[in-house]
């Protein structure tokens, strides 16, 4: 039996599939393959994203932004579009799920507070798609 992979894509790839990614590697282990890659990706981690998983001992370290690629796309079991902003045109026929996720900003919580939302939103989905790509 393989080892199921996934690669969650946003359009920056500095916060919500970074995040995604994070929690996904610090909750699996080596049970799934993940990686993480943007349509239009910055130039650095999003400094928030970052320290509301290090509130929960989860790392981002060694990673940076980058762009999704055929090598990425063919690796990978499933894509996992965070937020409807993020488009691919050719999946190369991976299944690809679009995850809304939470964005509290349009009630007005920002900061901080906006970032904790926004990770806890992401890592009960993890939790479930890890559920799904390991039973």
């Amino acid at each position: 039996m393989s080892t199921p992979s996934v690669l969650f894509v946003c359009v920056k790839n500095g916060g919500k599939s970074q995040m995604a990614a994070a929690l996904m590697r610090h909750l699996a282990g080596d049970s799934v393959t993940v990686a993480s890659a943007g349509t239009r990706p910055g130039s650095k981690l999003n400094a928030e994203s970052v320290a509301s998983l290090d509130e929960l001992g989860v790392t981002t370290a060694g990673e940076h932004p980058k762009p999704v690629t055929a090598d990425l796309l063919d690796a990978a079991d499933l894509v996992v579009l965070l937020g409807t902003e993020a488009q691919l045109d050719d999946p190369r026929g991976t299944p690809v799920e679009v995850w809304e996720t939470d964005e509290p900003s349009s009630r007005g919580v920002t900061g901080m507070e906006r970032m904790r939302l926004v990770r806890d939103d992401i890592a009960q989905r993890v939790e479930q798609l890890h559920a799904r790509l390991t039973s």
